[in-house]
């Protein structure tokens, strides 16, 4: 039996790495060590997430996925959280949650009855049924309260749009007019690749109409 963790924050201004040492210690104290961690910046509310699906892919019969919280693993909507079950099933492998006591049995040694380890078996899957929907709705819940948010902003016309990272903008352009790679700006400046391309036509466009605007002139000087 192998432990990966699963690591997850929705941004990339979020740090997905924020809870690898809590995890590493917890294990420890379960007489463990993680075998690997997959780290993403991606919504919970989606279930094609590159990390996850490669640990999926990685993971071994019988081994555990090991998680601060169900909310890192799942915000999805209930068909979605039922193929991510059946995923892990066709696997048999288990779910681990810092905040789930009735999880922490993937970790023990085998001294259970068959008959025990059957019926906390039941109670973790209604437990992790029962925060994924949890999680689902909090998702939910505050996705209404910014929809209701900006609606209301509009109807005062105070509401300008998502305000835009100037700084990092700024970074992004003397990257791109260096030379720089996506990769290397994606590194260095913790963006999305979308960014970068709208950033770089946005550049573009601004040189073809200096270009443009010199080219008139000299026209007119002819």
């Amino acid at each position: 039996m192998f432990i990966r963790a699963y690591l997850r924050a929705s941004t990339k201004e979020q740090d997905a790495k924020r809870a690898k040492s809590e995890l590493i210690a917890f294990a420890k104290d379960h007489g463990h060590k993680i075998a690997a961690f997959y780290v993403e910046n991606e919504s919970g509310a989606t279930l094609v997430r590159p990390k996850l699906m490669q640990l999926i892919e990685d993971a071994h019969k019988g081994d555990v996925i090991l998680v601060e919280q169900i909310d890192r693993l799942a915000r999805l909507s209930q068909a979605d959280w039922d193929t991510l079950k059946r995923m892990l099933s066709e696997k048999k492998l288990s779910i681990v949650s810092k905040e789930l006591p009735t999880s922490y049995m993937a970790l023990q040694s085998e001294s259970s009855t068959e008959f025990m380890s059957s019926v906390l078996q039941a109670i973790n899957s209604m437990m992790l049924d029962m925060l994924a929907a949890i999680a689902r709705k909090d998702y939910e819940d505050r996705r209404n309260r910014q929809m209701q948010g900006i609606a209301r902003a509009k109807a005062e016309g105070k509401y300008s749009g998502r305000r835009k990272d100037t700084e990092k903008r700024k970074i992004i352009a003397s990257l791109l007019k260096s030379g720089h790679s996506y990769s290397e700006i994606q590194a260095t400046a913790k963006c999305s690749r979308q960014l970068i391309a709208v950033i770089a036509k946005q550049i573009l466009k601004y040189s073809n109409t200096q270009i443009l605007k010199y080219s008139n002139t000299q026209i007119l000087k002819f």
